[in-house]
């Protein structure tokens, strides 16, 4: 494991629920990501991974509009990974 390696990885928080959205297009990661979030506790943080070159955006949005707080995002090797905390 390289430096830059132990530095992302220590970027990452940590996650209580997955959602692999992989594949999926608008309006689908999100759908996945609000169902994962209302059986979910408030305060608990939930990852998902998309493919869709929009989720980035589609992902902040998203948080701005629902209230929960996007913790954090990481784009690598045609994939985003996206860190929501239930409000």
């Amino acid at each position: 494991m390289s430096a830059s390696d132990l530095e992302n990885a220590s970027a990452v928080p940590a996650f209580d629920q997955d959602v692999d959205a992989s594949g999926l297009t608008c309006p689908l990661p999100i759908l996945r990501a609000k169902k994962a979030l209302a059986q979910m506790e408030s305060g608990q943080v939930l990852r998902v991974v998309t493919t869709d070159r929009n989720a980035v955006r589609d992902f902040q949005a998203f948080a701005r509009q629902s209230g929960n707080v996007l913790v954090a995002q990481h784009e690598a090797e045609g994939r985003g990974v996206h860190f929501l905390r239930r409000r």
